[in-house]
């Protein structure tokens, strides 16, 4: 019994000549956050509508909950779906409340449910205001508002965090690790990429329509083989005897910026600057490890 909640066997969507998704594989395991990144125009939106239901696919099969999406079956899969598109739209002229009520009844889920929502993503004082008296961020916060509605066993996020404030962005990821462990399963995309690289469990980068790579953040360091940079402070007169210690070793780099070292060394190497740093016998009086960010991850992929 496989415990993938999502199953994409190559998919292709053509629109005319052009390919916007060229015969992706995925699987997304139950109860994970999965992140899909990439350029503009790399497919996630498309990927994303495909397994929503609401494009159909040229070739290929994409099963949601062992349903597939073009079946009859799915509509009641449906039912347990979140979606937050990219760009919210809404009614200018209903209110906050108003609106989540008019999704509520699309769902099938009862009024009562809507004014706990609007309070979990923040909006309760402004329940009762004309949408078109809402900033970015409120539509944002609304947006997500209904895609929680009926408590979706299956979240599709798209840039989810556009136009949200600090205050907000941590408190939409707080709700996002709230429905994880409640057993929800969530695929967002983002271009913020230090927002999701200490928050998703696996990603996949896409590109020109295909998936370049596959893993969770650190297995893509590690295929990438990026390197690695030290931050340290030094006692005074340290740095002779730095120098000499990494130079048995050969790292990459060595960067002096004020009071800051910057040693730059390959990842197989790490073990070995650490060693030579701890013989130094006090002279470090400060260090931090830099492993190679998700955007330095993405820009190796994609570029």
């Amino acid at each position: 019994m496989t415990n993938n909640v999502i199953e994409v066997r190559q998919i292709v969507k053509r629109y005319g000549e052009v390919q916007a998704v060229d015969g992706v594989d995925l699987a997304v395991e139950t109860g994970k956050v999965f992140g899909l990144i990439g350029h503009n125009g790399a497919g996630k939106s498309t990927l994303f509508k495909m397994m929503l239901g609401l494009v159909p696919a040229t070739s290929g099969e994409i099963r949601i909950d062992g349903r597939p999406v073009s079946g009859a079956g799915f509509r009641e899969v449906r039912r347990h779906l979140g979606y937050l598109p990219e760009n919210v739209v809404f009614y200018d002229n209903l209110s906050g409340l108003e609106t989540l009520a008019f999704f509520a009844r699309l769902k099938g889920v009862g009024r009562f449910a809507c004014g706990p929502l609007l309070d979990r993503v923040g909006l309760s004082a402004a329940a009762d205001r004309r949408v078109k008296g809402y900033s970015k961020g409120m539509r944002q916060r609304l947006g997500l508002a209904q895609a929680l509605l009926g408590k979706p066993k299956l979240l599709f996020l798209d840039e989810p965090t556009t136009g949200l404030d600090p205050e907000g962005i941590r408190e939409f990821y707080r709700i996002l690790k709230e429905m994880k462990s409640e057993g929800a399963t969530i695929i967002l995309t983002s271009h913020i990429l230090s927002e999701i690289q200490e928050r998703v469990d696996r990603l996949a980068i896409m590109k020109n329509g295909k998936i370049q790579a596959l893993g969770t953040v650190q297995s893509l360091r590690e295929t990438m083989a990026l390197p690695l940079w030290f931050e340290l402070r030094l006692a005074e007169g340290a740095e002779p005897p730095l120098r000499r210690a990494l130079a048995a070793i050969g790292v990459d780099e060595i960067r002096i910026e004020g009071e800051r070292i910057s040693v730059h060394c390959q990842r197989e190497a790490k073990m070995s600057v650490l060693q030579a740093l701890a013989a130094l016998d006090g002279l470090v009086t400060d260090l931090y490890v830099r492993e190679p960010s998700l955007e330095d991850v993405f820009l190796g992929y994609s570029g």
